[in-house]
């Protein structure tokens, strides 16, 4: 079955452009375009995407605030920020809000194609330069944290878990783990499954921001 994406800029032929990018796969389905944030919502309801390829500066309501409506209608929808801005600003309200992804707009074509059907599988993508505004942010923020107040807010983790959530933390796929720790997808999958519950967390991006938090990697 196709992977459902909707598309979501102000620039209309960037939009189209796009669609004709990820259209030329047969397990990418395009069912929908939006202009701005209010309108990506309204659509997003109609349409039931899998997947939201979101911007972030659109007028009448951002990407960010957009996002956060789409994950309390839609929990199951995955949001990838794609845009031109990398500010601290925007990735950290974006990932907050609710995003699994933050790519920018000269992503690699193929890279792109990846993250939607990383994000559809519940995984996460981000930029290179983003995923090391994560970990040096929340390296900052757990090093403000007493260790032994970070242990008791969590389940221990296994020593393979706490190996996995490393590997989560760098933005790897199931499939890099798996071909990294030379096990096979199926467990790294189950792995991920124990780990988010143990952190309480809805996605790899929540627990990768949470490990931080609690100085587990």
């Amino acid at each position: 079955m196709a992977i459902r994406v909707l598309l979501v800029d102000d620039q209309a032929l960037f939009r189209e452009g796009l669609e004709t990018l990820i259209s030329v796969h047969a397990d990418i389905q395009v069912v929908g375009q939006a202009s701005n944030g209010q309108e990506a919502v309204e659509v997003a309801a109609k349409v039931q995407p899998d997947v939201v390829l979101m911007d972030v500066r659109m007028p009448i309501l951002n990407g960010v605030r957009a996002t956060r409506r789409l994950k309390k209608a839609l929990p199951q929808c995955r949001v990838i920020v794609l845009t031109t801005f990398d500010d601290d600003e925007y990735v950290f309200d974006a990932l907050r809000a609710g995003a699994v992804g933050y790519l920018l707009k000269d992503v690699p074509s193929a890279r792109l194609v990846e993250a939607i059907r990383a994000a559809a599988r519940g995984e996460s993508i981000l930029e290179p330069s983003v995923a090391a505004k994560v970990i040096a942010e929340f390296t900052r923020v757990s090093s403000m944290v007493p260790a032994a107040q970070m242990e008791q807010l969590v389940e221990p983790l296994s020593e393979r878990e706490l190996e996995i959530l490393g590997l989560i933390a760098r933005g790897a796929s199931n499939r890099e783990i798996a071909d990294q720790l030379f096990i096979a997808e199926g467990t790294v999958k189950n792995h991920v499954t124990h780990i988010l519950g143990k952190l309480d967390v809805r996605d790899r991006t929540q627990a990768a921001l949470k490990a931080r938090e609690l100085g587990l990697l």
